[in-house]
């Protein structure tokens, strides 16, 4: 027995006598710092040593390691030093178990943390090669940019279908009382921090990397079935979404993710740079958002059901949104904000006989944005489940075109669509260059009921001859003080419309009930908002 190891025994004796924490350096278990060892045993043994002296931190001091699998003990705080860095073993059988490969894992565990100012290395690399798949997510990109004649190239992780195991870096199970601080978590080569069923876990002053043009699959957090979570002052680019909520069935049963906190973030994503995800099988719930930048992103805010479950009770304040189109294989549009609620079959595939019925959003507040993209902001109920309790105020929205892009879908800069009881206040809508061919309208409203549109500004599409403002099939809409400079209104449904003080062009189609719209000057006893 070395002098070390002696030493890391009288440390751990002293934390039992109640004096201290163990302090276990895993140089001490014959860690060496280089990168071509093979750093997995003697990680591992201070994890367990540390764990079974009454838990501590076990210390990872400047170096290069290579690890595989380490396995977690409830009572460790992994502490990696700056110049630190905790490299992903390439080979396969460095991960016990393929399904649940992860370079930190972690089942049934309380109080557990990863910190320090050191590195996870993921070691991702990327292979491109003509598309062999369709994706029915985004087959109409695909689609587009076959039109455009090019080659459908795509990138793969290396070794892609062959090797067998693709790791995340962070993994954690039904874990309580979680912390994850200060470190950084590079080139994922799939998920990079994914929890499941974990409660009360902290995520403060990360930072996590994968490429933006080639990290498929490498999402940055990705909280599944998870109860009090707390994201801040943290970075996050990411190739794939950068922060997703999850209420899925992939790791146990599926159950609600709520009670999060996200602040003080600023995120990149090549698909969405936040998501309420489409597999949402429960709900996702009482979730507050604030002061986040957004910049560099295909998609900025994402709202989705596509499995069954509930988005609610949702407010979103502080936030700037900065979108553009990535590469036809990611998720996106340039969109901004996007609502949608499918099911699962409608997305691609057949009907299943136990399906469950269109999911649910409702009352969702959004506020304090300020907005630059390329795609529509589409904001989208489903014909049996509409959208419910949506509040959009002080938000700005500037649409550009994307010149690069092999292609440009946007006809109008909002879309709304299967919804009722939606206030905007305060919105506005205007164009900047360069402009697109294809731009027709500000704002497109269709089987919307209970409207109320307030002090809103949206500025007429260049070069367009279509109404700034459309709406179809609506009942119960009102509009007031605001700045719209034409409003055309169409289908047999619509009634309950009250146009106030807006100075409009109004017209209406042919199928419009003839006592369906009204317009007049405010009246005095009607509050002004």
């Amino acid at each position: 027995m070395n002098f070390r190891t002696v030493f890391a025994l009288f440390a751990c004796a002293i934390s039992i006598a109640g004096a201290a924490q163990p302090l276990c350096n895993v140089r001490d278990f014959g860690a060496t710092g280089r990168k071509a060892d093979d750093a997995r045993p003697a990680l591992q043994k201070a994890i367990d040593f540390c764990a079974q002296s009454g838990g501590g931190r076990v210390y990872v001091p400047p170096g290069e390691y290579t690890s595989g699998q380490l396995h977690l003990r409830s009572g460790i705080r992994l502490y990696l030093e700056a110049g630190a860095t905790l490299f992903a073993a390439l080979d396969s059988t460095q991960y016990d178990d393929a399904r649940k490969a992860a370079l930190i894992y972690g089942e049934d565990l309380q109080n557990i943390a990863l910190e320090g100012a050191g590195t996870l290395d993921g070691q991702s690399t990327y292979e491109w090669r003509p598309n062999n798949f369709t994706d029915y997510y985004i087959l109409s990109n695909q689609r587009q940019m076959e039109a455009t004649g090019r080659p459908l190239l795509r990138p793969f992780p290396r070794g892609h279908p062959k090797e067998a195991v693709y790791p995340r870096m962070v993994l954690l199970l039904r874990c309580t009382d979680v912390r994850i601080a200060g470190i950084k978590l590079l080139r994922s080569r799939s998920w990079t921090i994914n929890p499941y069923a974990c409660k009360r876990l902290v995520i403060d002053g990360v930072y996590i990397y994968s490429s933006q043009k080639e990290g498929v699959w490498a999402d940055g957090v990705d909280p599944d079935g998870c109860q009090d979570v707390h994201i801040s002052n943290s970075t996050i680019e990411t190739g794939d979404d950068a922060i997703v909520f999850y209420s899925t069935d992939a790791w146990g049963p599926a159950l609600p993710t709520e009670n999060v906190t996200v602040t003080n973030c600023r995120l990149s994503s090549s698909s969405s740079a936040i998501k309420f995800c489409d597999g949402n099988q429960v709900a996702v719930r009482h979730v507050v958002i604030s002061n986040v930048n957004i910049v560099d992103s295909n998609r900025g805010i994402a709202f989705m059901v596509f499995d069954g479950g509930i988005v609610e009770d949702v407010v979103i304040s502080g936030v700037t949104v900065d979108t553009r189109r990535f590469d036809w294989f990611w998720w996106g549009d340039g969109d901004p904000i996007h609502f949608n609620i499918k099911r699962r079959s409608e997305v691609g595939g057949q009907p299943k006989p136990d399906e469950p019925k269109a999911g649910i959003i409702r009352n969702v507040t959004i506020s304090d944005v300020i907005a630059h993209g390329q795609g529509t902001t589409m904001i989208q109920g489903h014909p049996d489940s509409w959208l419910s309790g949506i509040r959009l105020s002080n938000i700005r929205l500037f649409v550009s075109h994307g010149g690069g892009a092999p292609y440009e879908s946007t006809a109008a800069a909002m879309t709304l669509k299967y919804a009722r009881d939606v206030v905007m206040n305060g919105v506005e809508v205007h164009w900047e260059s360069p402009h697109a061919s294809t731009w027709r309208s500000a704002v497109s409203v269709d089987e919307v009921k209970d409207l109320v549109l307030n002090d809103v500004t949206f500025d007429a599409a260049p070069a367009s001859t279509h109404p700034v403002m459309s709406l179809n099939d609506v009942d119960g809409v009102t509009v007031r003080e605001s700045q719209i400079a034409s409003i055309h209104v169409t289908g047999a449904k619509s009634r309950n419309i009250r146009i106030l003080e807006t100075g409009s062009r109004l017209t209406t189609g042919s199928d419009v009930p003839g006592d369906a719209v009204r317009i007049a000057e405010l009246p005095a006893a009607l509050p002004r908002i």
